[in-house]
């Protein structure tokens, strides 16, 4: 009677952590966030700016009252009546928007466009080497035929 043992929980647990994935994950989540600090850093230090001098650089001021009379307090809170803060909606979209062009721009299309070169060079790399087997293979069925055509008239001559 052979008893089968079952693996135990922290067995498991090892075998989840040690798979590659797992620490692909860790790996690009630590890059991630501080990439997230680099990003903020450019839109606040260079967007921002460049947005604020065309006209605000803070959009949360912006409101409509849906119902009014509308009052707001020194904190920003809405008192009385009901207001549609759109700034503060039309300001995350931006900063999205810029934060989604900035990183598109530094870091996908430079990687992309690197990658697209690589796998260029690989394939013609590929394709010097079907060249110089298909030249190989080709002089290789002329010896063949060369050899075939020579047993041929060596026979006839017998």
């Amino acid at each position: 009677m052979s008893e089968k043992k079952e693996p135990s929980i922290v067995d498991g647990f090892k075998a989840f952590l040690l798979r590659g994935n797992v620490v692909d994950l860790a790996v690009a989540v630590v890059i991630g966030a501080a990439f997230t600090n680099i990003v903020n850093s450019v839109v606040r230090g260079v967007i921002n700016p460049l947005v604020g001098a065309i006209g605000t650089k803070n959009l949360d001021s912006y409101s409509s009252c849906l119902k009014g009379p509308c009052e707001k307090a020194a904190d920003g809170t809405v008192t009385s009546g009901v207001m549609i803060l759109w700034g503060s909606v039309l300001g995350a979209t931006l900063s999205f928007v810029i934060t989604a062009a900035v990183v598109y721009f530094l870091m996908v299309l430079p990687m992309s466009k690197y990658l697209a070169r690589q796998e260029a060079r690989r394939k013609a790399k590929e394709g010097t080497h079907e060249v110089i087997e298909i030249t190989e293979l080709e002089v290789l069925k002329e010896i063949r035929d060369a050899l075939v055509a020579q047993r041929g008239s060596g026979h006839n001559e017998s």
